[in-house]
């Protein structure tokens, strides 16, 4: 325990952790995404969007060895720890910075250093207010602007993002998750070592096309969904299997 407190104790060890915790949550988005992109797949012979399919298997994942929800959410609290860990690494890090700055210096170099880090610390502040606003919404339906019934997915989506505030909302959003993902993909990158010369240029690349996916893929469906969502024959879109959908019971969704 003592090498792990003194690890992250310094500077570099922070810096690890920050990377570390960073890109598990971006190995995360990209799987969240990939799950959001089922949207654009049709219902199943019985009508329910593959969407909700999929939703559904999140909560069996493991059966019958592992009971429902459990391993939905233990990659929740995982994921939870490392978000808490992020930020609270990221704020001591900032703290230290400050300290660390000279009074009153002022240089262009400085400033121009500053940036970037400045940046990271507004987008994620910003994304971490939407990641709250984001599951009030659509996991606890405590904020429900549009009808939020539990199972309904495709429904809760396809509702929601005919507001058109909502959408903007989504954008800015997603706006800030891309500036996050590249600086965040490069730091990482650097952090951890795995930078040279000889590969800097395919890597700010990955960056650059990481987070380019990122924001269009997340960004696809909502979009689609306001401007042309009604796609499917009259009768069996996604929207009519929310009739055979339960009223919500409080739980995740």
């Amino acid at each position: 325990m003592r090498r792990i407190s003194n690890f992250y104790g310094s500077i570099i060890g922070k810096k690890a952790v920050v990377a570390v915790t960073g890109l598990m949550m971006f190995g995360f988005l990209v799987l969240h995404v990939i799950g959001n992109l089922k949207g654009f797949l049709p219902p199943n012979s019985e009508g329910e969007p593959d969407i909700d399919v999929y939703a559904h298997f999140l909560t069996i994942m493991g059966e019958p060895l592992i009971p429902d929800m459990v391993v939905l959410w233990t990659v929740r609290i995982v994921l939870i720890a490392a978000i808490v860990l992020h930020v609270v690494t990221v704020i001591q890090l900032a703290s230290h910075n400050r300290a660390a700055r000279p009074v009153g210096y002022k240089s262009h170099a400085h400033a121009a250093a500053s940036l970037p880090a400045r940046g990271m610390l507004v987008s994620g502040a910003l994304i971490l207010f939407f990641l709250i606003i984001h599951l009030l919404q659509f996991t606890t339906g405590t904020i429900a602007p549009t009808p939020i019934v539990y199972g309904c997915v495709y429904s809760n989506l396809y509702h929601a993002f005919q507001v058109w505030w909502i959408l903007l909302f989504y954008i800015v959003a997603m706006s800030m998750v891309g500036l996050h993902v590249f600086h965040g993909v490069w730091s990482a990158f650097q952090t951890l070592g795995i930078d040279n010369p000889d590969r800097n240029r395919w890597l700010r690349g990955l960056s650059t096309g990481a987070a380019a996916f990122l924001f269009l893929a997340f960004l696809s469906l909502p979009t689609w969904m306001y401007f042309d969502g009604n796609h499917f024959e009259e009768g069996s879109h996604p929207n009519t299997y929310s009739e055979q959908c339960a009223a919500s019971d409080g739980k995740v969704n």
